[in-house]
């Protein structure tokens, strides 16, 4: 499984893509809003340091004004994703965009069925919100399995990219249910290193050693 970074933070996913484990970024209006510069600036100088796709939003909601602003978001770096939203008028511009052989995600999939309707129209990527789901008394991974399942039954090409990941056990569900990707925040991301019984084998493997030094 892909790992993505959720954020629009420069040095946040430096850190990450110094470790070589980061395939990808997913940012929306609300992170690019967090840090300073200009938006294209922002995205320009994220695309410089991740080696794989950068996912960028559009914020129109009807189809010519979705089309314009992919447009623009495609010509700043090949690495380049446009986010679009899943509506109507999304998805002919999902249609547009995916013709012209520019990636799209479908961001803010919330049922199999909108899924479905993605993959037909074209998209890349589909972006299921789980933890959005799990919010409202739903299993959100569950809607990653019968994307999956159905994805499968079809040969759709389109990659499950599971989204609003709120911890680490979210990490190792989508994996198990078959997400091709999952994008977290740098906490989360962090959060998978971390384990008590690696962080007590490792201070005693270093006092055993302590020992050992004083016999050479």
């Amino acid at each position: 499984m892909k790992l993505f970074l959720d954020t629009a933070n420069l040095e946040e996913i430096r850190k990450v893509a110094a470790m070589g484990l980061l395939d990808g970024v997913t940012t929306n209006p609300t992170l690019v809003s967090r840090e300073k510069g200009a938006f294209k600036d922002i995205l320009r100088n994220i695309c410089e340091v991740v080696p794989g796709p950068v996912n960028a939003e559009v914020v129109s909601t009807d189809t010519e004004g979705m089309l314009k602003e992919g447009h623009e978001l495609a010509k700043i770096h090949p690495n380049i994703v446009v986010k679009i939203p899943m509506t109507r008028a999304g998805l002919v511009a999902v249609r547009k965009l995916s013709s012209e052989k520019i990636p799209t995600n479908v961001t803010l999939i919330f049922s199999p069925n909108q899924a479905l309707l993605a993959a037909k129209a074209g998209a890349s990527y589909v972006s299921p919100f789980l933890g959005r789901l799990d919010d409202i008394s739903h299993v959100g991974m569950d809607l990653v399995r019968q994307i999956v399942a159905i994805f499968d039954n079809y040969e759709f090409e389109t990659e499950v990219l599971a989204a609003s990941l709120r911890n680490p056990v979210h990490i190792v569900e989508a994996a198990l249910a078959g997400a091709d990707i999952s994008t977290l925040p740098a906490k989360v991301f962090d959060q998978m290193f971390d384990h008590p019984l690696t962080d007590i084998g490792l201070r005693k493997f270093l006092e055993d050693w302590e020992k050992v030094k004083q016999t050479i």
